[in-house]
């Protein structure tokens, strides 16, 4: 199974909670790859840490392993131009870039997944699900999928790009990445990474929540729990984020506590990061 986190080192303390829960529920062989850049206030993830990850995953499966890639080059090559000043970080934009990367532009299939996601069960479902003609599989977003229609007016198909599985062989036959990443170059969006995707992805295959829960609390059937930003409207409005290594928010806030064995063990981990 191939699996891909995008970000600087800011993304580590998340990254080791999402990837414990993966081992708890997928004893298979994990290729996990991690993109990242050095580039002006960006600060890579550290080669320390990714060395860490590779051997935590091969305690579980020897086969298993974690690279760290460096993509400042391939960035800096194909800036997102207009988007470069946005509210988030340019790190949020990495995933557009994966057909540039050798290793993972050979891969038959790749799961992303951001650093705030939780697995709660087998990922097999959703990874060997038939993607025959199709360039992507995710799950409609929360809140975009109201007011965003780019291929119908009516049409809800906009995705969450926190899990999103691609087909690269399809996606490199079609050109979708060079062209998120044009449009980035030319256009300012909100949620750039999101909307070029969504306005580029023709051929996508809409999933069941169940592998993208972006609300606080997971159902029974959740398989992936992403800790995405909420709107809260009382008492007053505000935007609520809560995310997996925030042991205290966790409890205090959202009162979960079936994450209580992983945070345990992400708890006496954390020093080695």
């Amino acid at each position: 199974m191939n699996i891909l986190y995008c970000g600087d080192k800011g993304i580590s303390k998340g990254v080791l909670v999402s990837i414990l829960s993966i081992l708890k529920h997928n004893k298979g062989v994990l290729n996990i790859y991690i993109l990242t850049i050095n580039y002006e206030t960006t600060v890579a993830f550290t080669a320390k840490t990714a060395e860490f990850l590779n051997e935590l995953v091969k305690k579980t499966n020897e086969k298993s392993f974690v690279k760290l890639i460096d993509a400042t080059e391939i960035f800096v090559k194909n800036l997102p131009k207009k988007n470069m000043g946005s509210y988030f970080t340019p790190c949020s934009m990495l995933r557009l870039y994966i057909d540039k990367v050798p290793e993972i532009a050979k891969l038959d299939r790749i799961l992303y997944l951001d650093y705030d996601v939780v697995c709660r069960g087998d990922l097999t479902d959703f990874y060997e699900t038939d993607m025959a003609n199709i360039e992507a599989a995710g799950v409609l977003d929360i809140y975009g999928r109201r007011w965003y229609h780019y291929h119908g007016l009516f049409k809800q198909d906009y995705m969450n790009s926190g899990v999103m599985l691609f087909n690269m062989p399809e996606c490199l036959k079609t050109g979708m990445f060079e062209r998120s990443r044009k449009l980035c170059a030319e256009k300012w969006m909100m949620l750039a990474d999101q909307a070029a995707l969504n306005k580029t992805i023709e051929k996508r295959k809409l999933m069941p929540r169940k592998f993208n829960e972006q609300e606080e609390r997971p159902r029974e059937d959740t398989v992936l729990h992403h800790f995405s930003n909420n709107f809260k409207f009382w008492p007053y409005f505000r935007v609520q984020k809560v995310k997996p290594f925030e042991i205290d928010k966790i409890h205090d806030i959202l009162k979960i506590t079936e994450y209580d064995d992983i945070l345990n063990e992400y708890d006496r981990l954390k020093e080695k990061l």
